[in-house]
């Protein structure tokens, strides 16, 4: 197996810029989570009080539930707290397992992921390489995604490997169960607690409304434009600074697609163990040396989607 080529920091930062920029703070880690959740409660008040902000509110909610996701992938590189117990109970509890993820499975699944990124023992390869598409094919994926259809077969599969239904006897088999019966048993502690707090407090709908519905709709869509814009249609498997993408993200494309600096993944495949709090400023200072223009950096969103579904209609399969 080849490993994936690395970067020294110190090629590219002096050692006080490196020191400044790797600096951990468990307020700023363990507070985005807290603040996570506060976007989410705060977008199901206001929709409880004014029902018309329900269309507004479930792509507030479904980014931010992209955003536990972002915030779990951050405590499986231990970046949430320096104490490991409070790392992992964020990560796992208060981030992935409300949104039907498991911390302990995805761990050692990333840490492969970034060993052999974009290389074929890369487990994430799959989601990468089918690009590009035709335009087609990603407005089904999009109308899939945003009609409940994906969420539907992942939580089926989800549910089947818990119960060992998709799971064939073999080695390792075993694990591959007893990881995906915990996940599923977070996922329903964690979702039945959110929907007994609010059928207490008089608003159980929202459960249904305000949770689940942007989790199956606009979560499912903004998750896979995240994956499609980390490592689809890169330009260099094996250039460490070019098999992964960072893309500029406006204000409204961080509130509503982007949140918690997911979109400097560039340097977060450069730099594994970069704070997500602080990849702005390492890409601002890489910018300023002029390192960025050797980087696989795009303008926007829509330039990347652009890129990854340009392959003619005429040959896309049957």
């Amino acid at each position: 197996m080849a490993a994936a080529k690395r970067i020294r920091p110190l090629d590219l930062f002096s050692r006080e810029e490196w020191e400044h920029v790797s600096r951990r703070s468990d307020l700023m880690g363990l507070g985005m989570v807290v603040h996570c959740w506060a976007v989410i409660a705060l977008a199901m008040a206001a929709a409880i009080w004014q029902p018309l902000l329900i269309i507004l509110a479930v792509p507030i909610i479904g980014a931010r539930q992209l955003g536990l996701a972002v915030l779990m992938h951050e405590a499986a590189h231990g970046g949430l707290a320096r104490n490991r117990t409070l790392n992992d109970f964020f990560g796992h509890w208060l981030s992935g397992a409300p949104i039907g993820g498991s911390l302990k499975a995805y761990r050692p699944y990333h840490l492969q992921h970034h060993k052999f990124a974009q290389q074929p023992e890369d487990p994430d390869l799959v989601l990468s390489a089918p690009f590009p598409i035709t335009r087609t094919s990603l407005k089904r994926k999009i109308i899939r995604d945003l009609t409940g259809q994906t969420f539907f077969k992942q939580r089926h599969n989800q549910l089947s490997n818990a119960m060992g239904l998709n799971i064939r006897p073999g080695a390792g088999n075993g694990n591959r169960m007893q990881a995906a019966r915990e996940a599923a048993v977070s996922y329903l502690l964690t979702n039945g607690a959110l929907l007994v707090f609010l059928t207490l407090i008089g608003h159980w709908w929202a459960f249904f409304v305000l949770w689940l519905l942007p989790m199956a709709t606009w979560n499912m869509m903004v998750t896979r434009l995240r994956n499609i814009a980390e490592h689809a249609v890169v330009p260099d498997h094996n250039d460490p600074m070019r098999h992964a993408r960072t893309t500029h993200a406006t204000i409204l494309e961080r509130v509503f697609l982007a949140p918690y600096r997911v979109n400097y993944h560039c340097e977060h495949h450069m730099f594994m163990h970069l704070p997500f709090y602080r990849l702005a400023e390492a890409h601002k200072r890489l910018q300023d040396k002029g390192i960025t223009e050797r980087m696989e950096v795009q303008d926007s969103y829509w330039r990347v989607l652009n890129s990854a579904a340009n392959k003619p209609e005429a040959m896309s399969p049957a």
